[in-house]
């Protein structure tokens, strides 16, 4: 295996375990309450505690990976991962489910920004958007392809194995990425830990009052403390950037048009896809009453059509120009979600469930690779650490803060009505991805290829 190619899976399968592991839980929530107790609020304290961390440290992590390099970075985060992995598989109670999922979240904050790098420095020009689009294919792919191992997994086993599993694909990645070098540090490298601390503890008050201000309530003391406190460190965080000597989250990226029309798309649309992975999974099995397996199979059809198309829609992007895929590619997801508006008591997957799985999926392949590629490419490489970071810290804050609304868009109840409500938002958040891109983006066509090669 030649040395690029060794690199790119190293990318794939650590983003594959970040990215599997954020989506296989929502098919497994029903079984850990039916375990462990704690109804709703603890279903979504199992996502968001993992999306908290994960999100907030993203950025700090991004920062690392540029300072001292991306597979140092990588073994990190793969180490954290496992250990993290192995105490969530043994957890004997809420609690201890959600702060191992703290702890699974941080170390997954450093796998994905590194994979990024790896990839951006290794390869160029056409190259490098064919190799995000494979990356794409795969580790999105694991975000819809969750669901159906968790499903297995829990029908068959438990749903403790879903976590465990994990083990396997950390084992090869830690095996592929030795002797990979990294170029020699830095020695005016910084890490503003500070800001870290801000970011983590004012995002988590945030989410902290969004998840349980419908049991409490928006007077409760504790809900006003930790919403207001929280809002206030996030903000002393952003206030912090613009003056820190090595900030976390450097506000001048944002000067690239490409990158931050990029980084609203990604709000919307993987606020969107966080929301919809969580209602659907959970409403076909508590409202439709299929079980696990059948729940994950729901999606299929968007993993196969990820991996069949993710790779070519990367390349054509990157010849043709991503302004039309991106804003043509949320709208048929914005279809796909309206779709399901159709599902009713009388419940039939094959013509209420598969049509939105249908398009969904070509609308998910059509997105997310030029999405990828147009927020990298508006940054120099040497910054690739950095950019992906922010990228992917945009997506799961966007995802976790979707979560955490979850009962005030679905009325506090996932009835049937509620599926409804819940279908209705992403549709919106969809088409206002769409939008954004079709205003914002300003394609960059790669130069024709020379006749003398």
């Amino acid at each position: 295996m030649t040395t690029p190619t060794r690199i790119l899976w190293v990318a794939i399968l650590a983003s594959f375990v970040s990215f599997l592991d954020g989506t296989i839980v929502n098919v497994a929530l029903p079984a850990i309450d039916r375990e462990l107790g704690g109804g709703l609020s603890t279903q979504q304290w199992v996502v968001d505690g993992y999306l908290i961390t994960l999100g907030a440290l993203m950025l700090l992590a991004g920062s690392v990976s540029d300072a001292f390099g991306r597979a140092l970075v990588l073994r990190i985060g793969l180490v954290g991962f496992g250990i993290a992995s192995v105490a969530i598989a043994f957890a004997p109670d809420p609690v201890t489910l959600v702060i191992a999922r703290l702890v699974q979240g941080a170390a997954g904050a450093f796998l994905v920004p590194s994979s990024l790098a790896l990839i951006t420095s290794t390869f160029s020009g056409p190259a490098q958007a064919r190799a995000i689009g494979t990356w794409t294919s795969f580790t999105t792919g694991a975000m819809v392809v969750g669901p159906l191992l968790g499903g297995v997994l829990v029908d068959l086993a438990s749903w403790r194995l879903a976590f465990l599993i994990n083990v396997i694909p950390i084992a090869i990645t830690l095996w592929l990425v030795r002797g990979t070098k990294d170029p020699q540090r830095r020695p005016d490298a910084r890490i503003d830990i500070i800001g870290a601390l801000l970011c983590t503890v004012g995002l988590g008050g945030v989410v902290f009052a969004l998840i349980e201000q419908p049991r409490l309530g928006w007077t409760h003391a504790g809900i006003l403390v930790t919403a207001i406190g929280g809002a206030v460190l996030f903000t002393l965080f952003l206030l912090r950037q613009r003056t820190v000597r090595a900030p976390i989250l450097p506000l001048d990226l944002f000067r690239a048009r490409n990158f931050w029309t990029g980084n609203v798309t990604t709000t919307f649309v993987y606020a969107a896809l966080s929301l919809n992975g969580f209602v659907v999974a959970i409403y076909l099995q508590q409202g439709a009453g299929l079980s696990a397996t059948l729940a994950g199979l729901a999606s299929l059809p968007v993993t196969i059509l990820m991996i069949l198309l993710s790779s070519r829609i990367g390349s054509l992007a990157g010849r043709w120009g991503a302004r039309g895929f991106m804003t043509v590619g949320p709208l048929l997801m914005a279809g796909g979600s309206a779709l399901l508006l159709s599902v009713s008591e009388d419940f039939d997957y094959w013509w209420q469930v598969l049509p939105s799985m249908i398009l969904f999926g070509l609308g998910l392949s059509v997105t997310v690779a030029p999405l990828t590629s147009t927020v990298l490419g508006a940054i120099t490489p040497e910054r690739s650490g950095i950019a992906s970071a922010v990228n992917n810290a945009i997506s799961r804050v966007a995802g976790l803060i979707a979560v955490a609304m979850i009962g005030t868009v679905i009325g506090g109840s996932l009835d049937l009505d509620g599926f409804h409500r819940a279908c209705l938002v992403v549709a919106v958040l969809l088409a206002a991805g769409g939008l954004v891109s079709w205003l914002g983006i300003r394609d960059v066509r790669a130069p024709p290829p020379d006749p003398r090669d």
